[in-house]
Parts: C-alpha cells; sequence; structure tokens
C-alpha cells in the first residue's frame, strides 16, 4: 500500500493504537454495563439497556477489524457513525455550564476527532493494508 517499509510500520502503528484503544473502549462499556445503563438513561437516551450492550459491541467490532484489517470498511463505517452519533446524542456541553460542560465538551471532541480516524481507515479499506489479514467479505 505505501512506499516504504517505515510507513507501512507506522499504519500498523496507527490501526493497533486506534482500533485497539476503541476495542478496549467497548470492554470496559460492556464490564460497566450499569453504570453505563445509568448514564445513558440520565442522558434520556432510548432503550439504554439495549443500546449500550450495542455500542460496547460496535467499538469492540469496529476496533478490532481495524487493526486485523477484516472488513475494515464495515468496521469503519460502523464507528464513525457511532462516534458521531455518540457526540451529539450523549455529550451535550452546549446544554451545560461550568465543568460538567468542559468535561462533556473533551468527550464530544473526542467522539469527533475518533470519526475522522475512522473515516480515514474507511477511505483506504479497500487497499491492501500491509501486516493485516486483508479480508473484504464475510
Amino acid at each position: 500500500m505505501f512506499e516504504s517499509a517505515l510507513a507501512d510500520v507506522a499504519f500498523l502503528g496507527a490501526r493497533l493504537i486506534f482500533g485497539g484503544i476503541l476495542a478496549f473502549m467497548g470492554v470496559n462499556n460492556l464490564v460497566d454495563a450499569e453504570s453505563m445503563i445509568g448514564y445513558a438513561e440520565f442522558k434520556g437516551l432510548p432503550a439504554p439497556r439495549l443500546l449500550v450492550p450495542l455500542s460496547g459491541g460496535t467499538l469492540i467490532f469496529g476496533g478490532v477489524s481495524v487493526v486485523l484489517g477484516v472488513v475494515p470498511a464495515l468496521g469503519a463505517g460502523a464507528l464513525a457513525v457511532f462516534l458521531l452519533a455518540s457526540a451529539l446524542t450523549m455529550h451535550d456541553f452546549w446544554s451545560l455550564e461550568g465543568e460538567e460542560a468542559q468535561n462533556e465538551l473533551n468527550h464530544f471532541l473526542k467522539n469527533v476527532f475518533g470519526a475522522g480516524g475512522a473515516l480515514a481507515f474507511l477511505a483506504v479499506a479497500n487497499a491492501t493494508w500491509p501486516y493485516a489479514l486483508n479480508v473484504t467479505a464475510l
């Protein structure tokens, strides 16, 4: 995919960091599901007992997909949609004040730049990735 071995290794590093952290976040969502459900209820999310495990699963699936290069278009696309939706529905900094607003702004921005990273992986999903399984269909 790239013209130098260093670029291949850097791309692998980017996949490991990006996908690994998101998969880890998904595991944490599932391990701490009850508090995540409580937070989702507090935010007024519909069906939090369904959506919290679904969000954790999406983070795990998308993260592992990017790390391994298995259906990366599906994984990266799912991550981009989830992260943007989560930013807008869960991190409403514009309706808060003070420290709470700053905390939600930080989470909002984290999700938005994560979505940007997911879109970058989506843009190259059809290329052959170095050090990847390169499975594009199940």
